[in-house]
């Protein structure tokens, strides 16, 4: 279809759907002039392909005892939250060493019918076999919650990883009881957030609803300002409740009501949390400076943030984590950390100065994201955009000025990653050979896509990118030839995490569905390469417990690698706590060093630590367990 031809059916299709049709319009048919035919996610596309290891990912989901099932609450009125799907949260909340899984699931709408069993949290407990089992009852987690986004921290240093959960309505907070129970301490904590869940007695009175109902996304515990305890940090999407959302107009010609798009909602604010150190946590997010608002032509203030993803790094290499929060069709936000001049800290939004807030001078749909070392001593920011627009792969140019700059076209990525949309991301080294690889989960956000979009699906394949440590070519798309089928099988993908959960020392993947069953993947690499696995405590007085900020250096014949103990990566989701560093063929580790999080974390180090072995470090213990 030629230029002339495209202008006259965008305006045909506004004529027909009205001023919500063009929001539809813009949504799903922006940029795609340039994106050419259907994109299949698991192949190279017109990029000359280079050889990727073997490195196959099975589906073990069913053998390994997962019988979850994810549930969205929708009825039909299409309202937003039913199709952002949930996220996961490795947990290892018995202490054993053996990674377990936390899904986060959704509930059925006030005042409409409610299935037989009650949907809920589920915790499956890792038996160490390559089975899990449902602990989720026992362990106190059988809560029904229209719940969101998830991550793990031990926020009263008592040796043991609590849980957050982030959601649509009062978000709550679950203290870890000695690795038996979860006792939910939201009242007490003060992290439920602002609003209600509606009562109603009736779906027609819960869709008149107007007052704004809290709509949680990612979440993560993290330091801010060096005490030792760890703070909270909550993302929110729009201003959002059921009378809004279908006041609001959203078709597409053909199909009838579509998923709203954030384009024609308010923005909102995200929240922080001050740990006081009692069990209890004081709003700080105004005082700390997280509000962002930006001013209208008419002079009224409105808020900017539509935030998905968040991830704590420390661009400027100052010691004090700062953070990087993904906005879906809004700017991208850095928060440095400054001092407030009072003896505390506080947050400066430098997005734009950063060069992190945009890319290629526009607002993408911004979901997922996550920091490391993509090549050695270099860092880099992905973020995982939405359908027809690439990933944004934001490269540290200058710690000093705090400047990154946009590489996606310069390291492979740009091209493959165009197609899909994509939701959860992370780097971790599947192969381990040294380098961080890149993961995403994608999938479509309307069932009814592909009756308006043709090089458009629902179900959509994640996407596995090797990195082959050139510089010229640094991406390299992972084909099914390379992976397996079953790592590319298509789903509704949303959130994503990796884990070890077989102890085999490579990582394995978890991905989550949209309304449907998750996908548990072993990695069944046999490429013969070493590792070591470091899991990180800190003393719980100068230093959070869980390490969360904990900086890694490992040095092995001759080669330097660089790792951050991190919260929440990716979207709605926390992979493991233990870092996995993939040595290649070298057998030997020379030297580990550990600057501890916190205002008065020392800096430790450890030698002669063996090969293909997890470690447990300890702050202020000489020797490694």
């Amino acid at each position: 279809m030629n230029t002339p031809a495209k202008v006259l059916l965008a305006v045909l299709l506004l004529a027909a759907a009205g001023a919500g049709g063009y929001f539809a319009y813009d949504r799903f048919f922006r940029k795609t002039d340039t994106v050419g035919p259907k994109v299949d996610p698991g192949k190279a596309g017109r990029r000359e392909a280079v050889t990727v290891p073997q490195a196959p990912f099975a589906d073990v989901t069913k053998a390994a005892g997962i019988s979850f099932t994810h549930f969205t609450g929708a009825t039909g009125s299409k309202l937003l939250p039913e199709t952002m799907g949930s996220g996961v949260a490795v947990i290892d909340f018995d202490r054993d060493g053996k990674p377990d899984l936390l899904f986060v699931n959704g509930c059925p709408w006030p005042g409409h019918a409610k299935p037989e069993k009650a949907p809920c949290l589920a915790l499956y407990r890792n038996k160490g076999d390559g089975t899990f089992e449902d602990a989720t009852e026992r362990a106190g987690l059988n809560v029904s919650v229209y719940g969101v986004g998830a991550c793990v921290g031990d926020f009263d240093n008592d040796g043991f990883p609590d849980l957050f959960v982030s959601c649509v309505g009062p978000h709550r907070l679950f203290r870890n009881d000695g690795g038996k129970r979860f006792v939910d301490v939201t009242a007490t904590a003060g992290v439920g957030g602002p609003g209600v869940w509606p009562d109603v007695a009736s779906a027609e009175a819960f869709n008149k609803h107007q007052p704004p109902i809290p709509f949680g996304t990612s979440a993560t515990f993290f330091d801010y300002d060096g005490d030792g305890k760890l703070d909270l940090f909550v993302c929110h999407y729009c201003t959002w409740s059921p009378a809004i959302d279908l006041g609001i107009k959203s078709t597409l010609t053909g199909v009838g009501r579509t998923y709203q798009q954030p384009t024609t909602l308010e923005g909102n604010q995200c929240s922080l949390y001050r740990n006081n150190g009692d069990g209890t946590f004081a709003d700080v997010t105004a005082a700390a400076g997280v509000t962002v608002f930006e001013t209208t032509a008419a002079g009224d203030k409105r808020p900017v943030a539509k935030s998905l993803g968040v991830i704590q790094c420390d661009p400027d290499g100052d010691g004090w984590p700062d953070l990087i929060v993904a906005n879906d069709t809004a700017r991208n936000f850095l928060f440095h950390n400054v001092p407030d001049g009072k003896g505390g800290r506080k947050f400066e939004e430098k997005g734009k100065e950063a060069t992190v807030a945009y890319a290629a001078g526009t607002p993408r749909g911004a979901m997922g994201i996550d920091a490391g070392e993509h090549k050695p001593g270099k860092q880099a920011v992905v973020i995982a955009n939405f359908a027809n627009e690439p990933n944004s792969f934001f490269v540290l140019v200058n710690a000093g000025r705090l400047m990154f700059s946009d590489q996606a076209g310069a390291t492979g990525l740009e091209g493959p990653s165009r197609g899909p949309l994509k939701f959860g991301t992370f780097f971790f080294d599947y192969d381990l050979d040294g380098r961080l690889d890149l993961l995403t989960a994608n999938g479509h956000i309307d069932p009814d896509i592909g009756k308006v979009q043709a090089n458009q699906t629902y179900k959509q394949s994640a996407q596995l990118f090797w990195n082959t440590g050139d510089d010229v070519r640094l991406f390299e798309p992972v084909t099914e030839a390379a992976a397996g089928p079953d790592l590319l099988r298509p789903i509704v993908g949303r959130g994503s995490a990796y884990l070890d959960f077989d102890g085999d020392g490579d990582p394995d993947v978890v991905l989550t569905n949209n309304g449907g069953p998750p996908l548990l993947l072993r990695n069944d690499q046999q490429l013969g390469h070493h590792w070591v696995r470091l899991f990180l405590e800190g003393d719980g007085k100068t230093s959070n417990r869980s390490a969360i900020g904990a900086e890694i250096t490992v040095e092995a014949d001759g080669k330097t690698y660089r790792r951050t103990v991190l919260g929440a990566r990716g979207y709605l989701s926390q992979s493991e706590f233990p870092v996995t560093v993939g040595l290649g063929t070298t057998t030997t580790v020379d030297k580990v060093t550990v600057k501890w999080p916190g205002k008065d974390g020392k800096t430790q180090t450890w030698t002669g630590l063996t090969a293909d072995k997890q470690h447990t470090l300890t702050q202020g213990v000489a020797e490694a367990k």
